[in-house]
């Protein structure tokens, strides 16, 4: 039996904890069973949003008429495109490995992680088969992967997840979604973008549910403009024939409006290429956490104290496994927090109040803080705001429709803020600095000078408008 200072289970954000141990001149070990570099290099963030920044060209270059510029587009080679941004890929998580496997500070076993007891691991699977690893100190860091909800005659059927999906050379000619959240809202723009019909079945009242509700709506209604959306319904049968592959879903209820868009008795689609994109599911299952101490919730994901520790001592966990965000930006915090936990000399919490997110899709959507719908869960007071892109010359200039909203605290707490638009990703980010870095009240950004007639005035003026007070009927300044 080997015998560490540190050990890693994953290399994503966990690698970074693994560096700053070596660094240390502890002896450190990582193991991982698959390409170097975690979820969001090889198989999410990265691959993903390369893919879909060829569909943004391709969208930009086909609305060039709206802008009285005529264009065509002669050719598009989707294989290259897809195999160029997987090489990238490959080449990325290949270098991680060249490093960690020339590295004297790091020793890299390959194959599946599974205690044995608390501080000991056994390595199943690949070139590292049977070996047994000791450390005094445990960081559980192995992600998540695709969850596949029980679906009749599921097993049966030729589906893909996002993996699967990332790396398909040709665009369905139908592609049927099973999801309304992220992965099938980006998906289903970058496939939507290169001529696949997309159908897209989700069980809530709007996709994007985990946003707020009024830019779920939005981005409801602008889908169900582009492609076939039945929300509301949940898959019940699948089955494939002839290469086709057919969904059965039947009406799936929430509260007195379960959001039924279209085929109120049900739907039947039939398409060539299956997604199940029905959110994600923790690897904590492929632990034997049973021979620890470390204790899961009812999902499955890891439980750990305010500082990242779990139940057994000396094991800490961090990322998707533990199940508070799914982001990497996230991860990669939480790792810091880790850091200075492990290695410092006290304890911080991990903060997670201005945690932003954002979708790429078409429209973009990013947020951060509370949601409307959570402020009106409780008896906190609240303000409302909201500002659309075309009331500002940028904004007028791009053609651009979506709007930011913002919600406060009557004294100019900044509680929230959710666009819906183009580089949403990139305006929320002012509001996270001003909810991090500054007072955290409407002045941060109100009063700072923003350059016109630049798209960042949409943020502004939705900070400098007139707030109405919150109020559960959503209809709020426009």
């Amino acid at each position: 039996m080997e015998e560490y200072d540190f050990l890693v289970i994953g290399s994503g954000s966990g690698l970074s904890v693994a560096n700053v141990a070596a660094n240390q001149g502890q002896s450190v070990a990582v193991i991982e069973k698959g390409p170097l570099g975690g979820t969001c290099l090889n198989r999410g963030c990265i691959p993903s949003k390369h893919l879909l920044y060829h569909a943004d060209v391709l969208e930009t270059v086909e609305r060039a008429d709206e802008y009285h510029i005529d264009v065509s587009v002669d050719n598009i080679d989707f294989e290259e495109i897809v195999r160029s941004v997987n090489e990238e890929v490959q080449e990325d998580a290949d270098s991680i490995r060249r490093g960690l496997s020339s590295s004297s500070d790091h020793d890299l076993y390959d194959g599946e992680a599974t205690f044995v007891n608390e501080r000991t691991v056994e390595i199943r699977g690949g070139e590292d088969d049977g070996a047994r690893l000791r450390a005094e100190t445990i960081l559980i860091a192995a992600g998540s992967r695709p969850a596949i909800p029980n679906i009749e005659g599921i097993d049966e059927v030729d589906y893909l997840t996002s993996t699967e999906a990332l790396q398909l050379t040709d665009p369905p000619d139908h592609l049927v979604i099973v999801g309304g959240g992220y992965i099938a809202a980006e998906l289903g723009q970058f496939f939507g973008a290169f001529g696949s019909d997309v159908t897209i079945i989700g069980r809530r009242p709007q996709l994007l549910p985990n946003t707020d509700e009024e830019l779920a709506e939005a981005f409801t209604d602008r889908y169900a403009e582009r492609f076939t959306v039945h929300t509301g319904h949940t898959a019940t049968a699948v089955s494939q024939r002839s290469g086709q592959i057919t969904v059965e879903a039947k009406p799936y209820e929430y509260g007195d409006d379960g959001g039924v868009r279209e085929d109120s008795d049900g739907a039947t689609v039939t398409g060539d290429e299956l997604l199940i994109a029905a959110g994600r599911k923790p690897n904590s299952d492929t632990l034997n956490l049973s021979a620890t101490g470390v204790e899961t919730d009812d999902r499955g994901f890891i439980e750990t104290d305010e500082y990242l520790r779990t139940d057994a001592d000396g094991v800490w966990a961090l990322g998707d496994i533990v199940g508070k965000y799914l982001l990497k930006h996230n991860a990669n915090r939480e790792a810091r927090r880790v850091t200075l936990n492990i290695f410092g000399e006290s304890p911080e919490p991990m903060d997670y109040d201005a945690m932003p997110y954002a979708v790429f899709a078409a429209p973009e959507v990013a947020g951060v803080g509370a949601r409307e719908q959570d402020l009106q869960a409780t008896d906190r007071q609240y303000a409302t705001n909201t500002h659309r892109y075309a009331d500002t010359a940028r904004g007028d200039a791009m053609k651009a429709d979506g709007f930011v909203k913002v919600l406060i605290e009557p004294e100019g707490e900044i509680l929230g803020c959710h666009i819906i638009g183009p580089d949403a990703s990139t305006l929320i980010q002012e509001v996270v600095v001003a909810m991090t870095a500054g007072s955290g009240t409407v002045a941060d950004i109100k009063d700072s000078v923003h350059i016109h007639p630049a798209l960042p005035e949409v943020v502004q003026r939705a900070f400098s408008g007139q707030f109405s007070r919150g109020r559960t009927d959503h209809q709020h300044q426009h």
